[in-house]
Formats: C-alpha cells, sequence, structure tokens
C-alpha cells in the first residue's frame, strides 16, 4: 500500500485535500471493519456520486444541444458507470493508494472495478466538502467530461443488450434469445453469440467474444445496427 506516497496521488488530481480528508476519501469499509473507529469513504461515495451526475448532466446538456433526451441519458450513463470511472482510477494509480483489509485485498481488492469507481466518487465527494463546488465540479470534467467525446469508450460502456430488448419490445417484435457456439481451442475459446428476433436471425446480428457475456453484447449492438 502506497499511502505514504498519497501526495502523489493528489499531484496527479490537482486537488489541495489534506491528508486527513485524502485518507478519509481512500478508506474502504472492509478497512474500518478491521480497524474499529476508522470511518470509511461510504458517506463521501454518496456525496461525490451527487456531484459527479450534476457535473456530468451540465456537460452533456451543454455539449449537445441537438440530442433528445435518451441520447443524452446513454452518454451521461456511460461515463458515470462503474466501469468508466474504474478506467480513470487506474489511469491516475489509484488502487494501490486505496486502504483495503486484508482478506480484500488478497482477493484484488485494489483492481475491481467497483472499489475503484466507489473511491473515485469518494474522492469528488472529498473535494466537494474541503475545496467546494467548483472546484469539486472542474475535477469532474477534467478527469471525466473527455469520455464524453470518445465515441469508443461511449460505444464500448454502453448497454446494448438492455437497448435491443427496448427496441424489440417498442416495436412488438416478438421474444429475442440468443444462440451460443464455441468454437477455438479447449484453453482459448471463441464464442460466436446470434441475436434471433421471434425466431429470424437478422444479417450481421452476430457478435465474437473471448466469454459468452461480451459475445452477446456485440450480438446486440450489431443487431441494434441493423434495426435503427
Amino acid at each position: 500500500m502506497k499511502n505514504s506516497d498519497s501526495s502523489d496521488l493528489l499531484k496527479r488530481l490537482g486537488v489541495d485535500l489534506d491528508t486527513e480528508t485524502f485518507q478519509h476519501a481512500l478508506t474502504h469499509s472492509s478497512y474500518s471493519f478491521e480497524h474499529p473507529g476508522a470511518p470509511n469513504n461510504e458517506r463521501l461515495e454518496f456525496l461525490g456520486d451527487s456531484v459527479l451526475s450534476l457535473a456530468i448532466a451540465e456537460e452533456v446538456y451543454r455539449l449537445f444541444p441537438e440530442l433528445p433526451e435518451g441520447e443524452l441519458v446513454k452518454k451521461h450513463h456511460v461515463v458515470v458507470s462503474s466501469w468508466a470511472l474504474a478506467k480513470i482510477a487506474r489511469s491516475l494509480d489509484v488502487g494501490p493508494h486505496i486502504r483495503l483489509g486484508k482478506g480484500e485485498r488478497k482477493t484484488g481488492g485494489q483492481d475491481k472495478d467497483s472499489i475503484l469507481a466507489d473511491t473515485m466518487e469518494a474522492i469528488f465527494g472529498a473535494c466537494y466538502l474541503q475545496c467546494g463546488r467548483e472546484t469539486a465540479r472542474d475535477l469532474v470534467l477534467r478527469l471525466v467530461a473527455p469520455l464524453l467525446c470518445d465515441e469508443e469508450i461511449l460505444d464500448a460502456g454502453r448497454d446494448w443488450k438492455t437497448e435491443l430488448q427496448e427496441i424489440v419490445q417498442n416495436r412488438k417484435l416478438g421474444s429475442l434469445v440468443y444462440t451460443i457456439e464455441r468454437s477455438g481451442a479447449e484453453h482459448s475459446p471463441i464464442y460466436t453469440a446470434t441475436a434471433v428476433i421471434d425466431g429470424e436471425r437478422f444479417e450481421q446480428s452476430t457478435g465474437s467474444a473471448s466469454n459468452k457475456k461480451e459475445a452477446e453484447r456485440q450480438a446486440a449492438r450489431a443487431t441494434c445496427k441493423v434495426l435503427v
């Protein structure tokens, strides 16, 4: 653990938090459980979630004046997701600085998306409390807002399966199922998923990946592109 080097992380974040507040933001509940009296970052996370959500909502509204509500919601959802926040946390090397319980650290907690994302939200909350709304907003925009213009990130973070399900339901197209085929070596399988709507396989409605979940997501993405 790099608590002694947390000043380097603060420099990367570009904010001025006192040591006690910053350590509070970096303290996971598993650490508090093993160290009674040490406050965890859950309350800061709660606050930071709202700071993040409002700042990004304002920015999405400003950047995309022509987009309808549904598209604004999708962009907002992607960049405030645990997946996106964890990606930012890794780029800042936040993980090694998080105070975790021994058990959580042994299971790789410092690199879990959920813990990294929660810690980022706690940092936003701590910044809001100590530095004020504008500084916290600036921090969010500097770290998170650039993802709004990164098409690769936006595409990778979208919940294509849910979007396809909504299209199918709204258009009353019938049932939606996925078929899975496996190929490749035993130690390195490739899964190919196909979206089947009311018994019909659409052209280019397949997706391939090294795991079933991602293969289905890719198939849903391809099918959405066909239907929209």
